[in-house]
């Protein structure tokens, strides 16, 4: 391990740069955003920290049980009146809410930083997530869920319609590492489909969900269509389960299981979006320099918190030397700290348990005989909560950081002899969120890409690529989950699909004047004309 600093620091400490939070985040933000958690006025109240300082941020009502029951009581009544309101009246509240994020993302970006501590350019991804899925969303939504001719049982007498009904209302617990991203795209999508939503975000970054809830209500959206909830989910987790009609989860995978066995018990329909071990593979006709730049985006960004960021590399051997040549020192360069501008590369760990894990394994590795390359460190003299962007090698399944998820700013670096080790050892664990797959030949890198055992597969790309094409589903196999947001999937998972069939002249019951032997046979014949016709 290095006995300096490996990563560059600002000239003036992140402490002194950070120490106060920013002008848009005011006492009377702070007011009109808690003063919307379903609560009662006299409730308990609990205080959030700022990541890059730890002091004081925010005093949150807690919700009680009782409250959250009746928030699902008036999200029911409200839901009835969202659900007849006209498509085009959703999306006009949608497109306006889109306009509203974008115009004041300086507000939602100085929240993300102040409530989770990540730099400002990945806060600005969220807004340009967000930006994304409402225009999609809104745009698409008559195509997803408008009626849609089926083939009838029996062509020309048999007319078969699809109809798309909402859930209800939906139960969304939604997670801090992407407060904005995580808190808005997934109501987004139920909202539009005609649920109402009953949402608990993360306490540590309530604020930036009670800001987009806030921007909605602004955009038009009727007060109790979507409510959030404050609170630990040992005391307000059943209350969200046995009321909802549908379940949105995004967290870790042990709790994950949790609810999905609480939806099955329920049969309500769930959607947990899990944890990752996500690899990248660089092939041997890679571009090195834009690999190394790639597995930068891919491993750091917001710290490493980050459910599709990549925590394993796998260098083809014979372009190795080179790799590490170029990744580490492009890491060794990132500005690390805490400002409320664009300066910075890598900001804060948000809690201080995130950082603990983060040591933990880098020492456990080390101890065990990794390298460390660059990075390694805690670093307290930026800040509470920050660590190094730390590259390992010669790690071993014996050590923790070999198959866990860090979700910090770790990565493992791993050789392989041909495509078949690398796609091997990428699908090598139990996890399938994300990979990336880097090579100067596209058909090449897609072909290796189909190969791996993960939800979204980027070539050429960290994450981003697959994550902002709306239109295709995302999500995990395996351990990292169950169900898709965006696309089609993103929004019809909030539906019942419901089938109506008006059968005209005649059906399968035979008419009066023939026989059942009589009609059975002619069925038959009809069968095989249909066949013989290609007749789908």
């Amino acid at each position: 391990m290095a006995t300096e600093p490996a990563t560059r620091t600002t000239t003036a400490p992140a402490t002194a740069r950070a120490a106060a939070l920013p002008a848009s985040i005011t006492p009377a933000l702070l007011r009109r955003l808690t003063a919307q958690v379903a609560a009662a006025p006299d409730a308990t109240r609990v205080t959030t920290h700022a990541p890059y300082t730890g002091l004081p941020l925010a005093d949150l009502p807690v919700s009680t049980p009782d409250e959250v029951e009746a928030a699902f009581t008036r999200a029911r009544t409200a839901q009835k009146a969202w659900a007849a309101t006209p498509l085009s009246e959703r999306k006009r509240i949608l497109l306006r809410f889109h306009d509203l994020v974008l115009a004041r993302q300086d507000e939602a970006l100085d929240l993300m930083q102040a409530e989770n501590g990540k730099t400002r350019r990945d806060a600005f991804l969220e807004v340009v997530d967000i930006g994304i899925v409402s225009r999609h969303y809104a745009r698409n939504a008559a195509r997803y869920l408008g009626p849609k001719r089926r083939r009838g049982a029996i062509p020309l007498l048999t007319h078969t319609t699809e109809l798309r009904h909402p859930k209800g209302v939906v139960t969304a617990i939604s997670p801090w590492n992407y407060p904005l991203s995580m808190a808005a795209s997934d109501t987004i999508a139920a909202l539009m489909a005609g649920n109402a939503v009953v949402q608990k975000p993360d306490t540590q970054t309530a604020l930036t969900a009670l800001w987009s809830l806030d921007l909605m209500r602004e955009a038009g959206l009727p007060r109790d269509v979507w409510q959030l909830v404050v609170g630990r989910g040992s005391s307000i987790g059943a209350a969200l389960m046995d009321n909802a009609d549908y379940m949105m989860f995004t967290g870790s995978t042990a709790t994950g299981r949790e609810i999905a066995a609480d939806a099955g018990r329920r049969l309500i329909g769930a959607s947990p979006e899990l944890g990752g071990k996500n690899p990248m593979i660089v092939l041997d006709d890679a571009d090195i320099e834009k690999a190394a730049e790639g597995a930068v985006a891919a491993c750091f960004p917001s710290a490493g918190q980050l459910c599709v960021s990549v925590e394993r590399l796998y260098v083809a051997e014979s372009i190795r030397d080179e790799f590490i040549a170029a990744f580490t020192a492009r890491t060794e360069k990132l500005e690390v700290g805490g400002a409320y501008d664009y300066s910075m590369d890598v900001g804060s760990l948000t809690t201080p348990a995130q950082l603990r894990t983060v040591t933990e394994h880098v020492a456990d590795a080390v101890a065990k005989g990794a390298t460390v390359l660059a990075g390694g460190r805690a670093r307290p003299d930026l800040g509470l909560l920050f660590h190094e962007p730390t590259v390992l090698t010669d790690v071993t399944p014996d050590m923790t950081v070999y198959g866990h998820e860090t979700f910090g700013p770790v990565v493992s670096i791993h050789t392989y002899q041909d495509v078949e080790e690398a796609i091997a050892l990428a699908n090598a664990t139990s996890y399938g969120l994300n990979a990336s797959v880097w090579s100067r030949d596209g058909a090449r890198g897609r072909a290796v890409a189909a190969r791996v055992h993960a939800g979204t597969v980027n070539v050429n790309e960290a994450f981003a690529a697959a994550w902002g094409s709306v239109d295709a589903p995302m999500g995990g196999m395996g351990d990292s989950g169950l169900g898709r947001r965006h696309g089609a999937e993103g929004i019809l998972k909030y539906t019942e699909p419901q089938t109506v069939a008006h059968q005209r002249i005649q059906g399968f019951t035979p008419p009066a004047r023939i026989g059942p032997e009589r009609w059975a046979a002619l069925l038959t014949g009809a069968l095989k004309v249909l066949k013989a016709a290609g007749v789908r």
